[in-house]
């Protein structure tokens, strides 16, 4: 079971990745991704590990769970979307729009407040259309806005200044970083900044991957299962419309899923079973079969992931290849099914 000591940072190295996904066209190895992968038991022990699991690395967007749950702990009273859309790396569709201002007005704020990067929308049919408007890049559709307009609204529950709300010495991201320290175990081995402006904390895939558990796992009414439960009955605000990690949680009953970028994505089932991926070259096109053939092997029942095995690859306008996860990854004979 896990433990509430927490164990020592990961070092900072190198890591000594693995292939994980093999890129054949035509029957032949044109291509080889490398990465990392850990599948966990529901107890926590290790599954299947490839690569290096253990070293420190930056989760991206796929910490956006453990952020929210550590602002519901210190008081965020969303639930449902807003809360999911307090997880997101969202699309930028206008329900995200809409969804971050609301937010801002229960905090008594407004966009100019955000202090995250002005961007374009994420999604690309939503992006064209915003500039075929003329439409200049926002804080508003940048894919973290409704992460940022949460902090905000923490930020005033709790009497905490806004104009330094990103700060990594601010109290806000001070207990964000306490809450990633609880949840996946380990002390965080390195602050940088993300994307968006935010801090982001360094920890294991490992340590992600149980994190994602603990959240899956947490007694109803908690902070850690009010933000599952918005995540999974919401998982358009999460994400998109037209994205894979909100059409995996509606395959997977009980699902919960997050990605991030440079090829990151964590999953976990109710019962605590997880997988979490590091594709080493950030690989969208590896990212979804290697993560699906993760939760495979972690039990999945494999005619829910038919749809996440990748893109075909095409020439002269025929499928002629596909990404092909490696073979330690195929699932185990008589491996319990979810």
């Amino acid at each position: 079971m896990y433990s509430s000591s927490l164990a020592d940072a990961p070092l900072v190295r190198k890591p000594v990745h693995a292939p994980v996904a093999h890129l054949i066209r035509g029957g032949i190895t044109e291509g080889i991704h490398y990465g990392s992968v850990v599948v966990l038991d529901a107890d926590g022990r290790v599954r299947l590990q490839i690569g290096d699991i253990e070293a420190a690395f930056y989760p991206r967007s796929a910490i956006k769970p453990v952020q929210a749950v550590a602002m519901v702990r210190a008081g965020l009273p969303l639930d449902g979307e807003l809360l999911s859309l307090s997880a997101a790396s969202h699309s930028g569709e206008e329900r995200h729009l809409a969804g971050t201002r609301r937010i801002l007005e229960l905090a008594g704020l407004t966009e100019d407040h955000l202090r995250n990067v002005p961007d374009l929308p994420f999604d690309p049919v939503v992006r064209d259309a915003w500039v075929r408007e003329g439409r200049p890049p926002s804080r508003l559709a940048q894919n973290c806005s409704g992460k940022h307009a949460a902090m905000l609204y923490t930020c005033t529950l709790n009497g905490w200044p806004l104009e330094n709300y990103l700060d990594p010495g601010h109290p806000l991201q001070q207990a964000i970083a306490e809450i990633v320290e609880d949840l996946t175990g380990q002390r965080i081995a390195q602050v940088t900044v993300d994307g968006c402006g935010a801090p982001l904390f360094s920890i294991s895939l490992h340590g992600l991957a149980r994190a994602t558990a603990r959240i899956v796992t947490a007694a109803p009414g908690t902070p850690e299962a009010r933000v599952a439960d918005a995540m999974r009955e919401h998982a358009e605000m999460a994400s998109g419309s037209g994205r894979d990690v909100a059409a995996l949680m509606r395959a997977v009953p009980g699902l919960l899923t997050k990605d991030g970028f440079e090829g990151v994505q964590v999953a976990a089932l109710p019962d605590g079973r997880a997988v979490a991926v590091k594709i080493a070259d950030g690989a969208n096109r590896a990212r979804v079969p290697v993560a699906a053939a993760g939760l495979a092997r972690a039990g999945v029942e494999p005619a829910l992931l038919t749809e996440f095995q990748g893109e075909p690859l095409l020439g002269g306008g025929r499928e002629v290849g596909r990404v092909r996860p490696v073979r330690s990854l195929e699932p185990l004979a008589g491996a319990d099914r979810a």
